[in-house]
């Protein structure tokens, strides 16, 4: 017969296991940047609208890349608000809903952390690719631009480093028998 733990044990582990609620508030957080991002996503869609016609080619595919930039940052907030809520507060009860993520339930600890890097990856990709398109314009060879293109690109590979590294990693866990 198993022992039953005392009342106290008891108590703290239950306050331990509601604790996980004090997420929630952090995650409406999220909520708001998304908010936040969706009004500075718009501001910017109707500044590119106005100067459409008097683009050029080169500014055109940098305003897609600002938008595209803005959209993955929005993206990797879903799957943080999404995964995290999920994985640490509690499992949503939407029943059986037709346009559900195939995603959500699905992304564990490790899944977020990979997700999380290769957006992170991602993002600086494209803006080291904006930065790289301005090179030869006007402007650009005022001091100091070409110190900061090198330390941009020193802090994306820094990045693609550490998402290599972190991929690594879960593979060997994955493969131990112990974790």
């Amino acid at each position: 017969m198993m022992q039953q733990k005392p009342t106290s044990e008891r108590v703290v582990e239950r306050m331990l296991f509601t604790s996980r609620w004090l997420m929630a508030p952090m995650y409406l957080g999220l909520v708001a940047a998304l908010i936040g991002m969706v009004v500075v996503y718009l501001r910017e869609l109707v500044g590119y609208g106005e100067k459409l016609m008097s683009m050029t080619g080169e500014q055109a595919i940098l305003a897609g890349l600002t938008l595209i930039d803005m959209t993955l940052a929005a993206n990797l907030l879903l799957i943080v608000m999404f995964s995290g809520y999920e994985n640490f507060v509690s499992k949503f009860d939407i029943g059986v809903a037709e346009d559900r993520p195939d995603w959500m339930g699905k992304v564990d600890f490790q899944g977020l952390k990979i997700k999380l890097i290769a957006s992170i990856v991602a993002i600086s990709g494209i803006a080291l690719l904006k930065r790289f398109m301005e090179v030869g314009e006007e402007g650009f060879s005022s001091p100091g631009q070409e110190t900061q293109l090198y330390w941009m690109v020193v802090i994306h590979l820094t990045f693609v480093a550490s998402g290599a590294l972190l991929a690594a990693m879960d593979w060997l866990l994955a493969r131990t028998t112990r974790h």
